[in-house]
């Protein structure tokens, strides 16, 4: 396994549509794999195949600490609700915003034996699926952001 580079929103490659998982292949176990053991180092809530260089419906979500939940052509079936909050990128290291998202989201996907399965999450897991799906599109969360916080805003965010 391995730590594979995250890119930057510099990169264009962030703004590309991501193409669909149609066979569960030994690369697809392996970058499962390699994301997870990237996911973990950057210490975040999501991590998308786009933001590793791969342009493959795949990401990972974990809201919840040792529950990584790997989800392959996901799609987003049901909503409820809202929420507003602070939301960053591993993409866009040292930058937040202010997005408003669903309160709660049931997501449809494949996992890694090409079962299809239902999880529904609120709050935080809410906003990593609809995070990470919005990566598939090309969609960054700074697209959504209603601001984005100042450097003064950021350093006291962290102070506390």
């Amino acid at each position: 396994m391995a730590i594979l580079n995250i890119i930057t929103e510099e990169d264009p490659m962030l703004r590309k549509k991501s193409r669909e998982v149609t066979e569960i292949t030994p690369r697809i176990i392996a970058l499962l794999d390699d994301m997870r053991d990237t996911l973990h180092k950057a210490q975040g809530a999501g991590l998308a195949a786009v933001q590793v260089g791969v342009l493959r419906r795949i990401a990972l979500v974990e809201y919840e600490e040792g529950n990584t939940i790997e989800l392959i052509n996901p799609e987003i079936i049901e909503i409820d609700g809202e929420q507003t909050g602070l939301e960053g990128c591993l993409s866009l290291p040292g930058k937040w915003g202010v997005v408003t998202r669903p309160e709660t989201v049931t997501v449809r996907a494949m996992n890694r034996n090409g079962e299809i399965f239902t999880h529904t999450a609120s709050g935080l897991g809410a906003r990593a699926f609809c995070h990470e799906i919005e990566h598939m599109d090309g969609i960054i969360y700074t697209d959504r952001a209603e601001r984005m916080l100042t450097p003064d805003e950021i350093e006291e965010m962290f102070e506390e």
